[in-house]
Order: structure tokens, then C-alpha cells, then sequence
């Protein structure tokens, strides 16, 4: 799976064909993270044949849909178990991503495991993504914009110049 650009949410719901042995079988649904519909359907045909052992070729997809935020203006601490295939093997993960929206955090942590681990999207599968509350927060770089006095230098400040003239010989002084 190539992860070009966000990642958006999806609800894969499909089933084995019904048959005379089977007139009405189970569905099966998934939370699946794709860049479209296509490869939505296409990750959810590799989970499923791997988990219930059926194939595209024997089943149909009911309905795909996109799982919108129900709050995406708000910052939120997301946790994400994942599951990747590495060089030397196969390693269970969890990670914590600070982020507006749940399809953003999990395109964080691909980024992230790219840059970090060098794991390549197909090899990477998210099992489960959570929405956390600030005290149930474990890594550092979640838990330092916690403060509630936190505060950002303002470094490299150029001042408006009114009544000077916009063309000087003389460079700014930018750090006060």
C-alpha cells in the first residue's frame, strides 16, 4: 500500500456469497486507513482472507463508506497499537501521536515509522487506534504539551520600523 497524501478512515463491510449450503452468511466489518475507496476495499479483502479465510473471489463488499471526526477542530491525544514487519522480523508496537483528527494521526505514525524504523506502508498494520485522556498519556513527547503554562519563544522578532526608512545600510537586530 503506497501512502500518498492523508490517509482517510473507512468502514469495509463485506461477505462470503451466499450459497445454498449458506443462504445467509455473517458480516464482517472493519475500520480500515487508505488513501481511497480502492485500496480501502483491496486491504480489507487481504484482513479478511488472512482472518476468515475468504476469498474476493467468493465474497462481496456490502458497503465502504468514509468514518468522518466527530470533533475535528480539537487537539487530541491518540494511542495506536500497530503490528510491522521489520528486516529481522515481525514487532507488535505502540505509540502515542497528538493530533486534530484520528486519519492524521495515523498518517503520523506511518511518517513516523518510515523516517524511524524504515517500515514501508504494506508492511505496517494498525490494530487499534484510541483516543486517550492526558493522564493515561506515557511517552514524553505527548506528555510535555501538557503544561498548563506552557509557553513558545518568539525567536528572531523584526521590528515595524515607522518612522524609519525602508531601505537601510545597516542589517536588523532580530534577537532580543
Amino acid at each position: 500500500m503506497k501512502v500518498q497524501g492523508e490517509l482517510k478512515q473507512y468502514r469495509v463491510v463485506g461477505r462470503r456469497l451466499p450459497s445454498e449450503k449458506e443462504p445467509n452468511p455473517p458480516l464482517y466489518q472493519m475500520k480500515i486507513f487508505a488513501t481511497n475507496t480502492v485500496v480501502a476495499k483491496s486491504r480489507f479483502w487481504y484482513f479478511v482472507r488472512l482472518l476468515k479465510n475468504v476469498k474476493k473471489a467468493n465474497g462481496e463488499i456490502v458497503s465502504c463508506a468514509q468514518i468522518f471526526e466527530k470533533k475535528p477542530l480539537k487537539v487530541k491525544n491518540f494511542a495506536i497499537w500497530l503490528r510491522y514487519d521489520s528486516r529481522s522480523g515481525t514487532h507488535n508496537m505502540y505509540r502515542e501521536y497528538r493530533d486534530l483528527t484520528t486519519e492524521s494521526a495515523v498518517t503520523q505514525c506511518y511518517r513516523d515509522m518510515g523516517a524511524r524504523h524504515r517500515a514501508r506502508g504494506h508492511s505496517i498494520q494498525i490494530m487499534r487506534v484510541e483516543e486517550i485522556p492526558a493522564n493515561k498519556c506515557r511517552r514524553p513527547n505527548v506528555t510535555q504539551f501538557h503544561a498548563s503554562k506552557i509557553r513558545f519563544p518568539l525567536t528572531h522578532r523584526v521590528k515595524m520600523r515607522l518612522n524609519q526608512p525602508r531601505f537601510t545600510t545597516r542589517r536588523p537586530t532580530t534577537c532580543f
